[in-house]
């Protein structure tokens, strides 16, 4: 029992260092396998036992663990959500100080899915500056509601103020100004909707802009990107890149792929040929066939056809989103978990769509089957739809990255030569 014990610990280690994915695939095993053995199940502990002996002499694992005790840089995850920007930004060897998130069932995702060194904050309201660590890099999804198009349009319906005027999540930006004021990082990056840089014609990009500029001291670069070229999705949305340097032209340095070669639906979706593992409750059988609660009730199909059809005659384009295997779907959103109806996959002529499992909504938004989704259904769905997409992330910090070095760099120089003046 001690030693089938310690092979799990040892698992867990091995899955720290170098992922699940990757252990799997050198142990020729499935994740979902693997994870089992992590808690526990292990049939062969002497034939595991001398398979992880083997692997942590590896160069490869070695490799990987210098470089964990050696980080290129540190960074704090501010509105973290599941993790998806610090994703992107471990990927190019930075190691995370300090999370906050709000939410508890994101938190809950959060902690499944990271091994941290730090508690996760909730309220960044709540958090001293001054308390939070010293670190090279700030990332934070701020929230888009005050911003965005939906949430201006439901905030003006009940005559309620939006952006910099929201009594509540308006006013979230200034928490991380407050941060940068303090802890001086050499970068940051910002993500949030396109509609920011056109709410309240242009008046609100133009005060954060000035803040980060003028108030901080800042060089900002801003573009907005489509996850399309990395996902079957159509999502915009605005990156707002600050230094403590100049730097000049960053996303010239940015490669997208090509759009030829973007990924389609069917990428992401279940293959319900039996080559995938059922998982949970979203698969089924021999087949990993969906589950039948995904696909549309008789009742609630009429009611979107009929809704839509509604909508058409009055000349608006409102209504659901039905698509194929080989299409690029609309952007999911946090809403996903009422009735899937702005993306439902088609399941033939005489069939009634489907909506996405959560595991097919973490594929969209570029996360790996070893992700692991914790929470109910409802909250996937509102996980997914307020996440970053993974891979735009990762090529945004490798764009960023050789300018953290450098300005890190500079500003300890910076910091020796005032040190020594002052001796």
């Amino acid at each position: 029992m001690a030693q089938t014990e310690q092979i799990a610990r040892d698992l867990q280690h091995a899955v720290s260092v170098l992922s699940r994915k990757n252990v799997a695939d050198k142990f020729d095993l499935d994740v979902r396998t693997l994870k089992k053995m992590e808690e526990g199940y292990i049939r062969n502990p002497g034939l595991l036992e001398h398979a992880l002996w083997g692997l942590f002499q590896s160069d490869d694992f070695r490799h990987h663990t210098s470089d964990q005790q050696n980080h290129n840089f540190t960074f704090i995850d501010l509105f973290a959500g599941i993790g998806g920007t610090r994703k992107g930004f471990e990927s190019v060897g930075g190691k995370c100080v300090f999370t906050s998130e709000i939410d508890k069932f994101c938190r809950e995702t959060y902690k499944k899915n990271f091994i941290n060194d730090h508690s996760i904050e909730g309220d960044i309201k709540e958090v001293n500056e001054s308390e939070i660590p010293d670190h090279d890099v700030l990332v934070a999804g701020f929230p888009c509601q005050p911003f965005s198009i939906a949430g201006v349009s439901k905030k003006n319906s009940l005559k309620k103020k939006h952006g910099f005027k929201c009594d509540t999540q308006g006013t979230l930006f200034f928490d991380i100004a407050r941060i940068i004021a303090e802890k001086k990082p050499s970068a940051f990056l910002l993500e949030n909707v396109k509609n920011l840089a056109s709410h309240d014609k242009g008046r609100t990009f133009d005060v954060i802009k000035r803040t980060l500029t003028k108030e901080l001291g800042y060089n900002i670069h801003c573009k907005i990107i489509d996850a399309k070229r990395f996902v079957p999705q159509h999502r915009e949305r605005i990156f707002i890149a600050g230094f403590r340097k100049e730097v000049n032209n960053l996303w010239e340095e940015l490669v997208l792929p090509d759009l030829e070669d973007a990924p389609k639906l069917d990428s992401i979706l279940h293959p319900e040929n039996g080559k995938e593992t059922p998982e949970k409750d979203y698969t089924l059988g021999d087949y990993a066939t969906v589950n039948g609660k995904y696909i549309l009730s008789k009742k609630l199909w009429s009611y979107l056809k009929k809704y839509a059809q509604k909508h058409r005659e009055r000349g608006n384009g409102f209504g659901y989103g039905k698509f194929e295997k080989d299409d690029i779907a609309r952007t999911l959103s946090a809403r996903y978990y009422k009735d899937g109806s702005e993306i439902l996959v088609s399941r033939g002529p005489r069939k009634n769509p489907r909506r996405l499992t959560p595991r097919e909504c973490a594929r969209l938004m570029g996360f790996e089957d070893e992700f692991e989704i914790p929470v109910s259904d409802t909250q996937a769905y509102k996980q997914f739809g307020n996440s970053v997409v993974v891979p735009v992330v990762e090529a945004v910090a490798r764009v960023m990255y050789p300018h953290i070095i450098s300005s890190k760099q500079e500003i300890k120089q910076y910091s020796n030569q005032q040190l020594s003046i002052a001796v």
